[in-house]
Formats: structure tokens, C-alpha cells, sequence
């Protein structure tokens, strides 16, 4: 296509035609993010690609193979999509799919990180055992699915109210996403790390094996000292205060992961277990 050649209202149109299809892209990519639907994408990629391969080196087998899953593949599509797609429909007819994001979001945030630090003070005073995971960019819905599904807004009465003893909730970790109780009792991965000291329990094996699976936060109060910590990264933050918690807490979510590059996770004291 030739730019100079075309007149100037046709030169604009095509500029809107393109930023109208890259913020569609964009729209639907921001709709599946945090879903089992990304790894399902990366597959497709992935077929497209040894697709191409085959057929530029001559492997006629692999690329007849590859032809066929591609074609059967768009009707495989609308079956392993569907939830997304029937989610993507409901919100096109309430006029949601192309909104933007709420103007408070930061206030949600603020609001989040304070239900958080006001229920973990509450706990920890009362030596009252709790896992809270913080979702970021990696989906948790592999583990929220195995929990009981709350979607209920955060407040620091009903964060607290789940980590009471003996009630049918209490045992697991909590899972929150987008300032909301995603789940309740979900089990996580236990880290395998030899280097963790024998004094932490089943709460911080499975605060650490989360953390080195995904970038999400974890708070852990302890049963037995009250003691609070913070995973991320693998890593282990022991025997925080409330302010130090909520202030790392505010420093990796109210700021892009990518922004976070000198924040004071590099020169704060830090407790490995």
C-alpha cells in the first residue's frame, strides 16, 4: 500500500481502521488475561508456528498434520472458548466491553490495602492463623477453582471472619483479585526448597511455592507467634509491622511490575526461610 498515493481523507480513514482493530486486540486480550484461555492462545501460537516451519523446510507429514489441526481447529476454538466468549458477549450487551477502567481504581487500591492491613493487625494480635494471596499479572484461577468461589467485596470484617477457627472456611488460603474475595479454603503449591528452616509450617511452605510459581503476594499470619510475613518471588519477608507490610503492599500493586525496578524490596532487611 502506497501512503502517497492515496487522498488524505482515505490516508485517515485507514490510520482509524487500524487503531480501531489494535484497541479491539487489546480489548480482548485485557478480557481473557488472568484465564486458563492465555495458555490455551500460547498453544495455538505455538501450532501456527511449527506449521510454518514444516512447510518453509519441506516436512510434509508434520505440515499435513498441522493443516488439519488448524482447520478443525476454529470449530475447537468456540467449544474451549466458550466461557470467555459467552463472558465477552454478556459484557458487549451491557455496554462494559469497551469502557474504560473505573476513574478511583487507585482508590480501590488504597481501600484494598487497608482492609488488608487493619484484618492482619486484628489476627495477628489474636494469634489467629491466615494465608491471603494478592493476584497480579498470572491468573490464579487454577487454584481458585480449588477453593469455595466467594466474589465477594473485601472488607477487613470478612477477611478476619474466614480465618476464625472451626468454621468451615478457615483452613486454606484466601485468593483475592481486583480489590474482591475471589475464593476462600484454596489449596496452593507447597514450596520443595531445602532451604527453608524447619520452624515454618504447611502457611509459609505454601506462601513460598506460590510465589515461585506466579508473581502474586501472599500475607501469612502466623499461628503460633502472630508473626506476620510477606512471600513474593520466592522470596520470604519475616516479622513484619503493619506499616511495613502496607507499604510494601502499596509499592508492588498501586505501581506496574515493570515500574518496580529500584522500590525498597532491594535495600530492606530481609528474613529467608
Amino acid at each position: 500500500m502506497n501512503f502517497e498515493e492515496l487522498p488524505w481523507i482515505q490516508y485517515v480513514t485507514t490510520i482509524v481502521d487500524i487503531l480501531v482493530v489494535w484497541y479491539v486486540v487489546y480489548k480482548l486480550i485485557m478480557l481473557i488475561r488472568g484465564t486458563k484461555a492465555v495458555q490455551l492462545l500460547k498453544g495455538i501460537v505455538v501450532i501456527f508456528g511449527v506449521w510454518f516451519i514444516s512447510s518453509y523446510f519441506g516436512l510434509r507429514t508434520l505440515e499435513w498434520l498441522m493443516g488439519e489441526a488448524v482447520t478443525w481447529g476454529f470449530l475447537a476454538v468456540i467449544i474451549i472458548f466458550q466461557p470467555e466468549l459467552r463472558r465477552a458477549l454478556e459484557q458487549l450487551g451491557r455496554g462494559k466491553l469497551f469502557s474504560r477502567g473505573s476513574f478511583n481504581e487507585e482508590d480501590e487500591q488504597t481501600r484494598t490495602i487497608e482492609a488488608i492491613g487493619k484484618a492482619v493487625q486484628y489476627m495477628a494480635k489474636r494469634r489467629i492463623g491466615a494465608l491471603i494471596s494478592i493476584e497480579r499479572e498470572t491468573g490464579l484461577n487454577e487454584y481458585v477453582e480449588t477453593g469455595i468461589q466467594m466474589n465477594a467485596r473485601l472488607t477487613s470484617e470478612l477477611l478476619i471472619n474466614l480465618f476464625i477457627p472451626n468454621t468451615p472456611l478457615h483452613d486454606g488460603a484466601v485468593i483475592l483479585k481486583q480489590q474482591e474475595i475471589a475464593a476462600a479454603a484454596c489449596y496452593l503449591p507447597l514450596s520443595e526448597s531445602p532451604f527453608i528452616t524447619k520452624e515454618l509450617g504447611t502457611r509459609h511452605r505454601a506462601a513460598l511455592g506460590i510465589s515461585e510459581v506466579t508473581d502474586c503476594l501472599t500475607v501469612i499470619v502466623s499461628e503460633e507467634t502472630g508473626q506476620v510475613s510477606l512471600t513474593k518471588n520466592g522470596e520470604l519477608h519475616r516479622d513484619l509491622t503493619i506499616d511495613a507490610l502496607k507499604e510494601m503492599l502499596s509499592e508492588e500493586t498501586m505501581l506496574p511490575a515493570k515500574s518496580v525496578t529500584a522500590s525498597k524490596w532491594q535495600w530492606r532487611g530481609r528474613k529467608n526461610g
